[in-house]
């Protein structure tokens, strides 16, 4: 009965009219690469910052080791009480970030890995089926582990109100002073593409939370959401920019946060779904940043300058992300001031 109800809501989603933009907004825009071991690379990376970009760090292996590497290289130390922010995957989906690719990074941060229930019916909808997962995946084997919105959800502010008053969070966010931000980047149904944003807002973001963000800020329950609140396409990633900005702000007042995303397991169907579609795409890296728009913009960019063969087709996910709209999330992000879409990449394995 759940996945008929996730198939329906699923085929409304791709049924309704979504407004076209190119697959990546910045088609032809030269990036700067700099290799972290050259003599060069401080003066690369003092430069970049002088002209307000951001600094993307990037390892083409994808092992816990590198994690590590990779955390290491963003030079901020996760202290005090740390959230290590994933997705654990619908119960049936292959795809998610694997608990023994992660171990390292989690313990070495000392973190809690932290989630909240989704908005539509399926197998994290309801808090015990929610902790079904988390077992079934092997999370709370490993980990500690906390559902942010078992209990309850509190409010933060948003800057940008265009649509949201506030943002919606599992209410345990308050136990937490610092962020780490560990992203699956791959396809999404709604968003076009599942990144740092995305994780920044509808995975911090409570099940009413996330009515009220898929909703542009319309209703704030499930109630009736996906019937009748989700023909707001660009208000939806405007809300998620918004919801994600929220987030950032947050911690930057705590603690800190800072942002990982793996790219591997590249299905244009995000870990929410139950059976996504095959994957098409060659596992890429990882790349890390301070600036979640700027690590979500080079993520997309890598997509568009992947080369089609027999093995590696970027197709489907280019034309997913196209068909949603996906990139004005970026650009929005950027439009409020949560970041940049300039950016150099520092190759932490040269």
């Amino acid at each position: 009965m759940k996945k008929n109800l996730i198939i329906a809501a699923l085929a409304l989603i791709a049924a309704l009219p979504m407004p076209l933009s190119s697959a990546s907004a910045k088609d032809g825009r030269e990036v700067q690469v700099v290799s972290a071991s050259s003599k060069d690379a401080s003066s690369a990376i003092e430069k970049a910052r002088k002209e307000g970009k951001a600094i993307v760090y990037q390892t083409r292996e994808i092992s816990p080791e590198s994690l590590v590497r990779i955390y290491k290289a963003l030079g901020v130390k996760a202290e005090g009480r740390v959230a290590v922010k994933i997705s654990t995957g619908e119960g049936d989906n292959p795809n998610y970030l694997k608990p023994t690719l992660i171990r390292d990074l989690v313990d070495t941060v000392n973190g809690t890995i932290v989630e909240c229930r989704t908005a539509y019916p399926g197998d994290r909808m309801e808090t015990k089926d929610h902790w079904n997962v988390i077992h079934r995946h092997g999370f709370d084997s490993l980990f500690a582990v906390d559902l942010m919105d078992e209990y309850d959800e509190i409010r933060i502010p948003v800057k940008d109100r265009s649509h949201l008053k506030y943002d919606i969070v599992g209410g345990h966010l308050a136990n937490y002073d610092f962020m780490v931000t560990l992203n699956h980047f791959k396809g999404h149904p709604m968003g076009g593409y599942g990144g740092a944003l995305k994780n920044l807002s509808i995975g911090v973001a409570s099940r009413n939370g996330k009515a009220y963000i898929h909703s542009a800020g319309r209703i704030q329950t499930p109630d009736d959401l996906w019937q009748k609140y989700v023909d707001d396409q660009d208000g939806f990633l405007e809300s998620m920019a918004s919801a994600a900005q929220a987030v950032v702000d947050y911690f930057r007042a705590e603690r800190g946060i800072i942002f990982i995303s793996v790219m591997n397991n590249m299905s244009i169907d995000c870990d929410c779904v139950a059976h996504p579609a095959p994957v098409k795409l060659k596992d890429y890296g990882i790349l890390a940043s301070l600036d979640p728009v700027a690590l979500d913009q080079a993520c997309v960019d890598i997509i568009n300058g992947q080369k089609v063969t027999a093995e590696n087709d970027p197709g489907d996910l280019l034309a997913r992300i196209d068909k949603q709209h996906g990139t004005h999330t970026i650009d929005w992000a950027e439009h409020i001031g949560l970041g940049t879409e300039k950016y150099i990449i520092v190759d932490i394995d040269k």
